[in-house]
């Protein structure tokens, strides 16, 4: 293998800049993935705890409301809570600043490449009030600290957060045999969503051999948990599904009702051969192609295998495979990873991001960013944005990413580079003739910039 470090920013990183060296070999980069994540400290984005202080504040002004009906204090309240919601949702572009910071100016970008990979795996969302606002901190809280460690601790501290109890209406799905189903009420029935998206999503795929009966039986065994107040994890035994259920061959529960069994399932399908089949499958097409090379993956599902899903050690046998290096760079960068390298390849100011006020933010980056396929923190569906080159490509998507690239930088930054030079920064030794002649002949830094950010080359990974 030859190692490139040029092409380990691009493809494994965060895009070249000018500022922060590229990593002088595979030791060094995956050393920052167990080194302190100084970026998250120096752009903070709120943790899923401090989130929890929102809402039960909210929860607080909404018995006021109901239990003083029609007086000033209810009115007060009403008000109150609007405000608390705006205040959400300014935090919530604030932190999308955050995170394009951390993306221009970290020194561990494969952090933040592998944190956005995961977040979209294991994708969920608020879906109304001021829960809508919480993606973030449940990524930062669920995710970011276990992209480097055992796989069955990031699928237990994803699948086992509100959050995705809530997105999936986990919280709404009861034991047809338990206890709290017998009293009668509105929530009598099992959802299958959660049980569903962790077999076909989130652990062995969509063509593992499973079954419908596995579906429902995992179902069963997922009843009973739920959140309280103000939103945190809590396990139901008065709406769990008395006995034991099977999945995948293997019996669980049996006794009193307990988390324990939950977990237990988890661990398991964390370690199935399909599992690792399908999360090394997804790692190689994000980072390499749509089409990896088979020594590439089985490499890596020999690694998760032998290793009991070790992520750290899977990142490791990317990173040293040289199918990862010797691969084209085919891969189109999707809406965010453009828009982030982009600002990386510039080297906006901190201010030039966390400081936009909201509507010039939704206006520069929030709905081009639509535009161009990824509607932030408002997925289409669990399973999270396509990785699929041509998903990417699409006519509107790309006139919307060549509309931003030329008027966004320069009201951003209030200098802009010379693009003959910005050229070499943000390509480097994959600067192509056409691209350098388009830089040299634009008629304006903002033309030539938009040209170089808009180019094929700087598209791809």
């Amino acid at each position: 293998m030859r190692f490139d470090p040029q092409l380990a920013d691009i493809r494994f990183g965060c895009g070249l800049s000018p500022n922060v060296a590229p990593p002088a070999s595979v030791a060094q980069m995956l050393a920052t993935l167990k080194s302190p994540d100084a970026i998250a400290k120096r752009f903070p984005i709120e943790t899923f705890d401090a989130f929890q202080a929102r809402i039960s504040t909210a929860q607080d002004l909404q018995k006021i409301r109901k239990q003083n009906r029609g007086s000033p204090e209810a009115l007060t309240a009403k008000k109150d809570r609007r405000v608390l919601n705006k205040e959400a949702r300014i935090a919530q572009v604030g932190w999308l600043g955050q995170h394009l910071n951390r993306w221009a100016h970290t020194n561990a970008p494969l952090r933040e490449r592998l944190s956005m990979f995961w977040a979209d795996h294991f994708t969920a969302t608020g879906k109304a009030g001021l829960v809508r606002r919480a993606a973030s901190p449940y990524m930062e809280s669920a995710i970011r600290p276990h992209i480097n460690g055992p796989f069955e601790d990031l699928l237990q501290a994803a699948i086992l957060h509100p959050l995705m109890i809530h997105y999936l209406d986990q919280d709404r799905s009861i034991g047809a045999n338990s206890p709290r189903a017998a009293k009668g009420g509105k929530l009598t029935g099992l959802n299958e969503n959660l049980a569903r998206e962790v077999l076909e999503l989130h652990t062995l795929g969509a063509n593992a051999p499973y079954t419908q009966t596995d579906v429902t039986e995992l179902a069963e065994l997922l009843s009973g948990l739920t959140f309280g107040r103000p939103m945190q994890l809590k396990f139901r035994k008065d709406q769990a599904e008395p006995g034991s259920e099977t999945v995948l061959g293997k019996t669980y529960g049996g006794g009193p009702a307990h988390i324990r069994d939950i977990q237990a399932v988890l661990r398991d399908l964390a370690k199935h051969p399909a599992t690792a089949r399908h999360i090394v499958w997804k790692l190689a097409v994000h980072f390499t192609s749509d089409t990896p090379d088979p020594a590439l993956v089985s490499a890596l599902e020999a690694r998760f295998l032998e290793t009991g899903g070790d992520l750290g050690a899977v990142n490791e046998a990317l990173l040293t495979h040289p199918a990862a290096w010797e691969t084209p760079r085919s891969n189109v960068k999707p809406a965010f990873h453009f828009m982030g390298s982009a600002m990386r390849a510039l080297a906006v100011p901190p201010d030039g991001i966390s400081s936009l006020e909201e509507r010039l933010a939704r206006r520069l980056i929030i709905l081009p960013m639509g535009e161009m396929g990824h509607i932030w923190e408002k997925p289409d569906g669990p399973d999270g944005l396509p990785e699929e080159d041509s998903a990417w490509i699409a006519p509107q998507g790309i006139a919307a990413r060549l509309q931003w690239a030329i008027t966004v930088p320069q009201l951003l930054l209030s200098d802009l580079p010379d693009p003959r030079e910005f050229v070499h920064t943000a390509l480097g030794r994959f600067t192509t003739p056409a691209v350098e002649f388009a830089a040299k002949a634009a008629e304006s830094r903002w033309d030539g910039v938009g040209l170089v950010l808009a180019s094929p080359a700087f598209q791809r990974s």
